[in-house]
This record gives C-alpha cells, structure tokens and sequence, in this order.
C-alpha cells in the first residue's frame, strides 16, 4: 500500500467502528488515505486504549467485533482509503479476563500455556519455585489474611479465591474438592485458607514488593501487564493468527508494532512479520490496497541511533521525527540563559546527564531490583562456566552492570544467539568507557566481561538464561521509566523539549541539521510515519511550538517569571518546590486556550482542573516530593490549591491578567511554528501523521488530557476552500491550520511522485534573516515541488496581531532555487494567485508577506501551461 497521509484514531467503547466510520467522508475531504488506530483485537473491559489486550483471536466486542470492522472498512473501500492497525505483540494484561493466563495461573509450569509469558519457573528465590508472583495485594499478605481480605467462592463449575476485583483459580484438584464442600469454615479458619493459598501456583504478595520479588517480565514497571514471548513459534501465530487473517481478507493493510525494544529479537521478529504479510499478498481480494504492507514500529532512537534496514520495516512511526522538527523551532541562543534560570530557581543541575542518571540508579533500584539481580546473577554464572578461575563475585556483577546501565545511551543493544547487532560495538563501548569512571577497580573484571558478553553470540549452550538478552530486557524498561517518565519531569529548562524521543540534551537545531535528517530519511524509510502529536506526547504539538517561543526570548520570560513570583507570593503554599513552581508557569503558558478569558470563571476552573490532572501525574512521575507508589497527599493537596488560588480572579485578578497578556504577546509566534510545523510534516520525506483533532490548534497535555473527545461536526463544517490570507486574520480559530493541511495534502495528491520517494534538496538561503527560513525542493522525474516557510521570528512578532511578519523584517533575503525549478512556471497553493515563472531566486519578503509559508507545485515545461 502506498498511504500518502494516515489519521490516528483512538478507539474505545465510546468511540467505536461505527464512529469511525462517521468520519470517513470529513477525513477524505482533509486529504487523509488511511486510517491508522489504535490496537482492534479484545481487550479489557472498558480499555481507552487498548494495549491491555485478553484476548487475540477476536476483534473487539467493545468497538463493534469483526462484522463492525467489517462495515468500517467497506466505507473505507468507497472512500478509496486504507486501515492501519496498532499490535502489540510484546505483552497481554494479566488479568481474569485472559483465559491465557488464567490457566497459568491453574496449572502452573504444567499449563499448555506456560511458555507463553515470560516467566522465570526457577528463580533464585525458592519460594517462588514453579510458582508466578502476584504482586496484587494492597497490603502485605499476612494483614490482608488476618483481616479476611481474602475468602473463596463458588463461581459456576469451580471454586475461586477471591481479593476485590480479583477472580483467581485454584489447582483443579483443590477446586474439584471444595467444590461440594461448605466454604464458610476457610472464612473463619485463616491457617487453613493460608495452607490451601500455598499450594497454589501462585503466590499473592503486597504490590509494593514487586520490584525486588516479581518473576515475570512485565511492560515496564506495570504488574497489570505480562510479557510475552512471541519469538517462540507458537506464541508468534497465537499473537499474530487473527491480525494476518485479517491482513489477507483485505481488512487491514499496514501494521504499526508497538513498543519493538520490548522483544527478545526485533531484528528477526520484524523480517518474519514482513515475511508473513508478503506470503498473504495474493490471498487479498481485488478491492483492496496492492502490497507491500506498510510496516512501521515504535521505536525510541538515541543520539545518532539509526533504525537499521536489515529489519525491514518501512522506518519508525515518527518520534524522532517530532523531535528534529521541535529542535527547528528552538533557537540555540535561548540555551545558555534558559540554563540559568532553570539552576537558579530550581536548585538542581542545569546537566542533564546528571539528573537522568540519578534517575537511572533510582529507577533501577525501586521499580526493576529484582529483574537487577537475576541479570547480575546470570552474567556471574555465564563468567564462572566459561572463566572459572575468574574471582569475581555476584555482587561485583551487580554493581558492574548498575554502572553500564546508568550511563547507555540508548534504550537497548541487539546482541542475539547470532551475534551482536550492527551499532552495538559502538553503543557498548560509549557506555563502558563512561561506567569505568564510575567503578571501583576491584568491579572493573566485571564491567569487561559484561561489555565482552554483549558483543557476542548470546548463545552458550546451557540452559541458563541468556545474560545478554536479559540485559535487553532490562535496559529497555529502565530507559524508559528513568528518562521520559522520571527525568523528564524533574527536569524542567523548557518543557518543549521534553517529550517522547526527544533528544533532551540538544535544546536547538539549525536547518542544516533538519536537512541532514531529511536527506537520510529519504533515501532509507521514504514511508516512516511523520507525526507531531501522537496518544502518547507529553505535551500537545502547538503547546510545545508556542513554548518554543520562549528560547527565542529568554529575557522576557524570566522578567514574566520574576514579576509571578513576586504578585504570588501570598498565595503561594511554603513548602511548593521552585522547581514545581517554574514547570507550573510554563505549562499555564504553553496550554493557555486562545478562546481563555482571564475574567470568564467556567473557563478559567475548566483550564485550572486541567491543569491539576496534569500536576498530579507530573509530581508522581518526577518521584521527589510525590510517587505513585507513595503519594504525598498533603504536598499534592496544597499544589493543587495553589493552582485554584491562581486560576480565582478574586484571589489573582494581577496574575491572570498578566500571564494573559504574555500569552496572547508570544501566541502568534508560537501559531507560526505551528503552521511551519504542520506544512513540514505534510511535506517532508515521509508518511504525514495527523493524531485525532490536531488538525486545529493543539494545547494538550498529557493523557488523558491528550485523548478527549474530538468535536469532528465542527472540524467538517470548517473546512470549506476559503483564502489562505483571510483565514489568517481569524488564525485563533485553528481553522487556518487545518486549511494549510488540506491544501498540502491535496498537493500531495494531484502531484504525488515529489512526495513519493522524490529528492530532498536543501536550498541555500542568504540574506539578513536566513537564520529565520527553512527551504527544501523535492523532485522526481518532472514534477517537483518548492517549500518555504518562517522560523524563530519569536522577537518580530512579539506582542503583534498576526503569525506574520513584516515584510520589513525579511529585508533582502532571499532562497536560491535550483536549476529544475529556475525559468519554469509554477504555482504556490497557499496563495491567492495564478501561475508564475520562477527566478532563479527568490525574495522572501514577496514570497511570504501575506502567508508565512509558501508550498509550490511547479510544472515540468518552461512555458506557461
């Protein structure tokens, strides 16, 4: 298939097929191909998500099965678009709703099953010996038994051992017994029912301890979630049998693979799937799209971490591309400034590094010191069976392997029974070198042979897991809950370039760089997913982009702050951490709606309540005054009342007028990045990606704020052909926004093959505001394209009407246009004009004086058509 634009949808039981299907004739007329959604198969009851699944061989009740699929995609066929499914084939909820694992749970290492999930049977702590932890107690075990938390019941043809929500089978044997016997005696007799929860094959244990004690693999640090283990053949079809039925009967027809790093192989998972969907080529029906599938994976890319090839994927779903996109829009001489303000009123490390790795060794420590030590302990057995005179002990390993995991650098290497992978040398040298400054000389045999063991084949021919992959499955997880869900949060400079798979560490790029990775991503994944917004970011599209703005004038925004500080102080709780304070204004900044009234209460209390949902997930996420483990319900309470008091205009009729007015002052400059933003992502090596109702201004935060309801009535009765130019008089509206994507997906279409595959061609700017333009012409065979549009004009536009700038401000600057576009005539679809011969250059201020970006089709002949 060859999608020119998806549409993420997420699908739950109050937004189903039957809703989707509603869309379909708005989201054809924006220019969208295909569908992309969110994971189809069943789920848990009430899943907003869907990545919580019980049940892999049926579609979904909850969104309307497989005949309500059925109808979605015959809509989609008259439509002439496709469908894009999420999969997850790394875990499953580990619930009673999954019948999978419900049997585990039954029969133990007996189960048909019990390879299923990835389960230590024999770990280091025997009381867990062919036993699962269940980790699901709200309080240690012996209390929750002393106080008769816990009792059994009789459901249907078998007896169960009952815990609040909880369903959980005994042994067939035990259930057979007490099935006809009275049950009341284990209600009062707490040894008896403490003997018969022995025998079990599980063990229930208070939450709190599943760090140290769990035996399964989670995802992340979530005991509600189990990992599988799809790279065995069976648990692969069993995972994957419903999703490629459905791919041959022409249902689906691309696959997005959440969460790759999760997976022992991703190499060798991703050639097989791709294998799979070519061999059910021919059994499609006529109708539906050609192959080869579309086959993106969710995939968080390091520094100079490149997705390899050898995979065959068709590239990422776009993280990294929001991420260089992002860095476009920040200027780099806000860095130094932003840096010491952030030290300054937060009293924490303007480094980075530093506060990931503290991060890093605190995660490791809470939430994965369990899976910390059986990893150690396979590496010391890997060392005594291949080097037994080596006199290294387990816990020199242990705190070998804490070093190396605090400081690599990317989320995970690819060393499997083959060898290592093609980047790992590299990544295992970077991070052994910065461990050993971290090491005590007697850890350091450790280290070495860690880094060695990475290296190689991880087969050894014993039966003992594997060191190396268990360091994967170790890294990956930490990666994960240390940076982007703990530092992330503690670390506030400018929250904009805090989001998922941003490159924390670099606060700007220059157009030369956007270049670079659009030149790279051209020639290897032409058919990666460009997105901006997804379910996951952490901070809408257009709120990062406006915040960007403050890079631009760092002076400014430390004079709002200070004068906040000062108009708060009354109000402000004693012990509210600066820092806290800081993160606050910032995102009241960045998330303020354009529609806000500083003196409308409803609005002003519906924004503070988001505001508050928002807070409480970031304290809890950064882990210092709060956790979700141990909330600080007071530190939380006076936090929250802060933000009430900020938001009463009885109490702070100064402050909101003044964040108001600084809004609305570097508002238009933040709605330039954002068109700027949309125009790349439509027009850039890539599949564009519009995340649900981001085709407006997009303020989010994070979720659940990030998945509301989408007014769609609207969103359709706005897009109507109407001048770019005068939109632009109404920009607060977004319905610009959505104008300018429409307009560039249309040329996508009447003009595809630029997009299709086409050359990426930076084009040299000059002049005094080059700084503030990004340029770049596509081209395949004789149709090419021309785009142009502003950046970092944060200072021109300060405190101005429009997202535009004077002509003034571009002075002489002009954009040289290559030779296959220099004397032939073209178009530019985002003003109101006809055909045009093109110079062979341009002058920005004609180009963009009414429009601050310019999209140009440009015919193939050098005479007028």
């Amino acid at each position: 298939m060859t999608a020119r634009a998806t549409y993420r949808l997420q699908l739950h039981a109050g937004f189903t097929f039957a809703d989707a299907a509603r869309q379909i004739g708005y989201l054809q007329k924006l220019g969208i191909t295909d569908l992309y959604v969110s994971p189809i198969l069943r789920a848990r009851r009430g899943s907003l998500h869907g990545y919580d699944g019980v049940d892999p061989d049926h579609v979904n009740p909850e969104l309307g099965g497989e005949d309500g699929l059925r109808h979605l995609v015959h809509r989609l066929r008259e439509a002439g678009m496709g469908l894009v499914v999420d999969i997850v084939p790394n875990h499953m909820a580990a619930s009673v709703e999954n019948a999978i694992w419900m049997d585990v749970l039954a029969k133990g290492p007996h189960s048909a099953y019990a390879a299923f999930f990835d389960i230590d049977w024999a770990p280091n702590d025997l009381s867990l010996t062919g036993k699962v932890l269940l980790p699901i107690l709200g309080r240690p075990y012996r209390e929750i038994l002393r106080d008769r938390e816990i009792a059994l019941a009789r459901e249907g043809e078998r007896v169960v051992v009952r815990y609040g929500d909880h369903r959980l089978p005994l042994r067939f044997a035990d259930s057979a017994t007490l099935l006809h016997e009275p049950l009341e005696a284990f209600a009062q007799d707490a040894a008896a029912l403490d003997e018969l929860l022995m025998r079990q094959h599980y063990r229930l244990a208070w939450w709190r301890t599943a760090g140290d004690r769990i035996n399964w693999r989670r995802f992340f640090d979530i005991n509600e979630l189990v990992a599988v283990q799809v790279e065995r053949p069976e648990v692969f079809e069993a995972v994957h049998g419903t999703i490629l039925r459905l791919y041959a009967e022409g249902l689906i027809d691309g696959l997005r693979v959440d969460h790759v790093d999760g997976l022992t192989d991703p190499a060798v998972y991703c050639r097989l799937l791709r294998e799979r969907l070519t061999a059910l080529e021919p059994q499609r029906p006529a109708g539906a799209p050609p192959g080869p599938a579309l086959l993106v994976v969710e995939k968080i890319l390091g520094a100079g971490e490149r997705l390899p090839a050898a995979w065959h994927s068709d590239g990422p779903t776009g993280y990294e591309f929001m991420n260089e996109v992002s860095a476009l829009q920040h200027d780099p001489n806000g860095e130094a400034p932003l840096t010491r303000l952030w030290q300054d009123l937060s009293g924490r490390s303007g480094n980075f590094e530093a506060e990931e790795r503290l991060a890093r060794r605190e995660t490791l420590a809470s939430a994965f010191a369990g899976q910390h030590m059986a990893v150690a302990r396979a590496f010391h057995l890997a060392a005594r069976r291949e080097r037994p005179v080596l006199d290294v002990s387990e816990d020199s390993f242990r705190r070998a392997l804490a070093a190396l995991l605090e400081r690599f650098p990317v989320y995970r290497s690819y060393a499997t029974r083959a060898g290592a992978g093609p980047d790992d040398a590299a990544t295992v040298e970077t991070a052994r070198t910065a461990a050993r400054a971290d090491v005590a000389a007697i850890d350091m045999p450790a280290l070495d042979f860690i880094c060695a063991t990475l290296l190689r084949p991880t087969y050894d021919g014993s039966a003992q897991p594997d060191a190396a992959i268990g360091f994967q499955k170790l890294s990956a997880p930490l990666a994960a809950k240390a940076v982007e869900d703990t530092a992330f949060y503690r670390y506030g400079r400018l929250l904009s370039r805090n989001d998922v798979g941003f490159d924390i560490r670099r606060f700007a790029g220059s157009a030369e760089a956007f270049h670079a990775f659009c030149r790279e991503r051209a020639a290897r994944f032409p058919r990666a997913l460009s997105a901006t917004a997804t379910h996951d970011h952490k901070r809408g599209e257009d709120l990062r982009a406006r915040l960007a703005v403050l890079s631009e004038i760092p002076e400014r925004w430390q004079e709002a702050v200070g004068i906040w500080q000062r108009i708060n102080a009354d109000i402000r709780p004693d012990a509210l951490a600066p820092a806290d304070e800081y993160q606050l204004y910032q995102t009241i900044v960045g998330a303020w709606p354009l529609a806000l009234d500083a003196d409308g209460r409803s609005g002003l209390a519906g924004f503070a309540a988001r505001l508050k949902r928002w807070q409480e997930k970031a304290l809890r996420e950064a882990k210092l005054r709060s956790s979700w483990a141990t909330p600080d319900a007071v530190y939380e309470t006076e936090a929250a009342s802060f933000v009430d008091r900020l938001f009463d205009p009885l109490v702070s009729a100064a402050f909101l007028a003044h964040a108001r007015s600084f809004v609305e002052a570097i508002a238009p400059a933040g709605a330039l990045n954002g068109l700027t933003q949309a125009l790349l992502r439509c027009c850039a090596p890539g599949t564009p990606d519009i995340y649900q109702g981001c085709e407006f201004w997009d303020f989010s935060l994070v979720d659940p704020d990030n998945r509301q309801d989408v007014d769609y009535r609207r969103r359709a009765a706005s897009l109507t052909p109407r001048p770019h130019s005068a939109l632009l008089g109404s920009w607060r509206d977004g319905v610009i926004k959505q104008a300018l994507i429409a307009a560039a997906l249309d040329t996508r279409r009447r003009s595809p093959s630029p997009f299709a595959g086409g050359d990426y061609e930076p084009l040299v700017v000059t002049g005094l505001r080059a700084s503030s333009v990004v340029a770049f012409a596509r081209r395949q065979r004789d149709q090419s394209i021309v785009v142009i549009a502003a950046r970092c004009c944060g200072r021109e536009l300060f405190g101005q009407a429009l997202p535009l700038p004077s002509a003034h401000f571009w002075d002489s600057t002009r954009v040289q246009l290559p030779e296959y576009v220099a004397g032939k005539y073209g178009r530019n679809v985002l003003r109101e004009h006809k055909s045009q011969q093109f110079p062979a250059e341009l002058e920005v201020a004609g180009e963009l004086h009414v429009f601050p970006a310019a999209l140009y089709v440009v015919d193939g002949s050098a005479s007028h058509a």
